[in-house]
């Protein structure tokens, strides 16, 4: 399974796991965070981390999928619901939500990274959307990146695919601590111990104040940006760039699993 989720002493860990792909975000894929985070909320958990295995954090949206399929609007219409799903549970919990970031965090890699409620990421960590480079628009909830970086900053994200590094994502808000690589688990761990000997209770009560101060309507913002999605994957230009996105894809793929 390309996700995989295990809760112990209040704890949830959510974790791709498809290190050879970098972790493509794919349908299988978007409903198994869904159900995780589900489980996670079932589960009582009062910290949950994301993290990845292997180089990447997350390259994006599995391109070979969507190229493959007949109908790619219809498809991504279907990974985004999911997609969406797993961000309004974490959103609607009272847990603490953690990202533990090593690697590059690609298009749906970076809002998989910005749910959290804390970033931290190690110095090989970089953050880029790189939607417009397909003549797709942005999802995720990439667009409230807005209350994080501010309207212009987050427009040349999203217009320009600008690469952040972990320190250049420090300045801009996104990212709450930098470590060294070696040191990104145990600081992490580090994180967890220091959330989970605090108050529960208080912890809810300041991040429901936040996020509703920040993020007054999320799931409208977030349909929103799946309706804008499959126009764009309908529209000449997105299917033009996504069979020429999932060509290459497929060209790469061996290089990336040897």
């Amino acid at each position: 399974m390309s996700v995989r989720y295990t809760v112990e002493n209040g704890c949830a860990r959510i974790t791709l796991d498809d290190p050879a792909r970098g972790h493509p975000i794919n349908a299988e894929v978007t409903a198994a965070l869904a159900d995780a985070a589900r489980n996670a909320r079932r589960d009582g958990a009062r910290v949950v981390v994301l993290s990845s295995t292997g180089r990447f954090f997350c390259t994006g949206g599995d391109l070979s999928a969507l190229g493959n399929s007949s109908e790619p609007d219809r498809y991504l219409d279907d990974a985004a619901h999911d997609f969406h799903r797993f961000i309004s549970e974490l959103l609607a919990g009272s847990a603490v939500v953690v990202s533990s970031v090593q690697g590059p965090a690609v298009g749906g890699g970076l809002s998989l990274a910005a749910v959290a409620d804390i970033v931290i990421a190690s110095e090989s960590a970089s953050f880029m959307l790189g939607y417009t480079k397909l003549g797709l628009s942005v999802d995720g909830g990439a667009s409230m990146l807005v209350h994080t970086f501010g309207l212009h900053r987050a427009l040349r994200m999203a217009l320009l695919n600008d690469t952040l590094s972990a320190r250049e994502a420090l300045e801009a808000g996104l990212v709450a601590r930098v470590v060294s690589h070696d040191q990104l688990s145990p600081a992490t761990e580090e994180l967890v111990e220091q959330l989970l000997s605090g108050s529960l209770d208080a912890y809810a009560s300041c991040r429901r104040l936040f996020r509703d101060a920040a993020e007054p309507a999320a799931d409208t913002r977030l349909r929103a940006e799946a309706l804008q999605l499959c126009e764009r994957a309908r529209s000449d230009e997105g299917r033009a760039g996504i069979a020429a996105a999932s060509a290459q894809a497929r060209e790469r793929r061996p290089r990336n699993q040897a």
